[in-house]
């Protein structure tokens, strides 16, 4: 198979995956790339190779990278992030900090945090976008979990989420640190808008 006909059916596959993970129809990616109905059909079923301008468009449309659409690679993608290469976020003096471990952008950003908190310490956040939800579990300590005004006691060995669309703030209260692990699911920037 030639580079040409590779990066055809990398395009074709990959457009189908992303339309249906984002739930469009084809007359919706239509209307929000600016590419007409019949050209997507052309693409998704690799009887022709568009334009950069138009992979920019549908990329666009879709929330992906034009790397994301041309990737190559077929199966699972696996993407190892070595603990050197977490990034510290936020830390203070006392030793609170949090660590973002992983991310992905299946269906809108996907982050898996650390987070350690010294006692008197917190954050705290405004709503993010509507849809966005936060999962965690404390794995040391007592948290003080605050969503939108009400406090929430989450201890050692329990897990909490929610829908963190309204101001939310993490304390810690107690005499001992907080050890816990968080993902953070934020719905595609596009796709709330229509």
């Amino acid at each position: 198979m030639s580079d040409l006909d590779q990066l055809t059916q990398s395009l074709a596959r990959n457009l189908k995956r992303w339309r249906n993970e984002r739930g469009f129809t084809l007359d919706a990616l239509a209307a929000r790339a600016g590419v007409s109905r019949g050209m997507i059909i052309q693409i998704e079923q690799a009887r022709t190779n568009p334009s950069v301008g138009i992979t920019v468009k549908l990329a666009d449309a879709l929330g992906v990278s034009i790397t994301t659409l041309l990737d190559y690679e077929q199966g699972s993608h696996v993407r190892l992030v070595p603990a050197e290469q977490a990034v510290r976020m936020w830390s203070t003096e006392a030793g609170s900090s949090t660590t973002l471990l992983v991310g992905a952008e299946a269906r809108g950003p996907f982050e898996l945090w650390s987070w350690h908190l010294m006692p008197g310490e917190g954050s705290d956040s405004d709503g993010h976008p509507p849809g966005t939800v936060e999962l965690l579990h404390v794995s040391r300590g007592e948290l003080t979990l605050v969503v939108d005004g009400a406090e929430h006691l989450v201890t050692a060995g329990t897990g909490a989420t929610f829908e963190a669309n309204v101001p939310h703030g993490y304390h810690n209260k107690g005499a001992e640190p907080v050890e816990m692990t968080m993902s953070v699911s934020v719905p595609p920037a596009h796709a709330s808008a229509y």
